[in-house]
């Protein structure tokens, strides 16, 4: 574990703001696996890292990303590609698993007096499942999802965005995330970042885009809890 660099949120009005992909919920490489599939079937060879990296970026952008921008100017191909990511993705909706210890995190903070909002490229359907894995609506006051913002991340629109449904300014929060994505996007924003490694990206990386401290999942930030800005 890496030690916080010692910006804190503290005091009555503070907000805990998650990442969920990768984060709360074990998705990540299913994620890849169904992007990968997507790619294939239109004819693309990409390779499994290069989309794992990628993960954490909203469809637009991941196709950019990784096709480059010819190829995501064509809207078609990239709508065409999102579909039938949306299309094999759905398929394990009614499987999805929570990483270790995510619920009882978000309720021991919700408990603790933060106000915990989601901040996810998700939305629709795919929100739903994801919160129904989470299984802790209890402890949620709201979520920004890919239908709230005009940007995704690695922009800060959707912490800004998390920040204004929670009322709560950036230097009262902090931001839970497992991609280098999560971590540009907070530091943009101006909140303390948290990264975890249950999303497959290296500490480095994570600490290199912006993570003040790194755990290894939910359940091991809950322990840590004493040791961090989320105190």
């Amino acid at each position: 574990m890496s030690t916080s660099k010692g910006r804190t949120a503290s005091g009555k009005d503070r907000a805990a703001v998650f990442d969920v992909d990768g984060t709360l919920v074990d998705t990540n490489h299913l994620h890849v696996v169904t992007w990968w599939e997507a790619f294939r079937q239109a004819g693309h060879s990409v390779s499994t890292h290069a989309i794992h990296r990628a993960v954490g970026l909203g469809s637009d952008d991941l196709v950019a990303h990784l096709l480059g921008d010819d190829s995501a100017s064509d809207t078609d191909e990239a709508e065409k590609l999102s579909t039938a990511h949306k299309v094999l993705y759905a398929q394990y909706f009614d499987r999805l698993s929570p990483l270790p210890g995510a619920g009882r995190l978000l309720r021991q903070l919700a408990g603790d007096g933060w106000t915990v909002v989601l901040a996810t490229s998700a939305g629709g359907d795919e929100l739903s499942a994801l919160r129904r894995a989470i299984d802790a609506d209890d402890a949620i006051k709201a979520t920004a999802s890919a239908d709230d913002v005009t940007q995704g991340k690695p922009a800060p629109e959707p912490v800004e965005r998390a920040l204004e449904l929670a009322g709560v300014p950036a230097e009262r929060a902090v931001f839970v995330g497992d991609t280098v994505w999560d971590m540009q996007a907070g530091s943009s924003a101006g909140v303390t970042c948290l990264g975890l490694l249950c999303g497959g990206i290296p500490r480095a990386d994570l600490e290199e885009a912006g993570a003040d401290a790194v755990f290894d999942d939910p359940a091991h930030l809950l322990a840590s809890l004493s040791r961090t800005p989320l105190a």
